[in-house]
């Protein structure tokens, strides 16, 4: 059985690729399932924290791989025959080598931090999944409940022609606080309301996914 494919992308640098990426794999892992991370970014954020997880737990819960734009296709493959999903986060960019990546992917989920740069910034994106036939969901990310900035941007994002997440992670300071122990929230405190943010996101995805 072949496993899923997750690309996170967003051509806006900033926007919480990473953030989404660590924190969904970390989710699935503890629900049991096979999970593999791959890192096609030159900054190495996701390599970064993976490899600090592994100095802070004898069994990190997945694994991890590397990979260039033109690589992806095939490492995303080889891990998909062996892992129930497979995760790939992707450089801010959105161009011609960002395509293996939406090709091989089941789904593209696009992260979008509170601001209409952000959303802009994912059109692009937008086009390229599409000309892929690859799925896009848009997450609001970084989200402020009673503003009107974050009432405007869930407005507009709404008016977009992709799937809008029904979950969205606040603008909380764990995430960054778990991020840089390599960790996910959930490894930080299981109890948290951004646990329970990704634990609804997570949920979402797979009934999506299993539509």
């Amino acid at each position: 059985m072949t496993g899923k494919v997750i690309t996170v992308a967003q051509q806006k640098g900033g926007a919480g690729k990473t953030t989404l990426t660590v924190n969904l794999a970390v989710e699935l892992a503890a629900r049991g399932y096979s999970v593999a991370v791959i890192d096609t970014d030159p900054q190495g954020s996701l390599g970064r924290w993976f490899m600090t997880r592994r100095e802070v737990m004898p069994d990190p819960g997945m694994e991890f791989s590397t990979a260039s734009a033109w690589g992806v296709d095939y490492e995303a493959g080889k891990l998909a025959s062996a892992y129930d999903f497979v995760l790939v986060d992707t450089p801010p960019k959105a161009d011609s080598d960002l395509r293996p990546a939406l090709r091989k992917a089941t789904l593209v989920l696009v992260p979008v931090a509170t601001s209409h740069v952000d959303l802009w910034a994912t059109e692009s994106v937008l086009d390229l999944a599409g000309r892929a036939s690859t799925p896009a969901m848009l997450v609001l990310n970084r989200t402020r409940a009673g503003t009107n900035l974050g009432a405007e941007v869930a407005e507009e994002a709404a008016k977009i022609d992709a799937d809008l997440a029904r979950s969205t992670l606040a603008n909380r300071i764990i995430y960054a606080e778990a991020l840089g122990r390599g960790q996910g929230v959930r490894d930080a405190d299981p109890k948290s309301l951004a646990s329970d943010e990704v634990a609804a996101l997570t949920q979402e995805i797979l009934d999506y996914l299993q539509a």
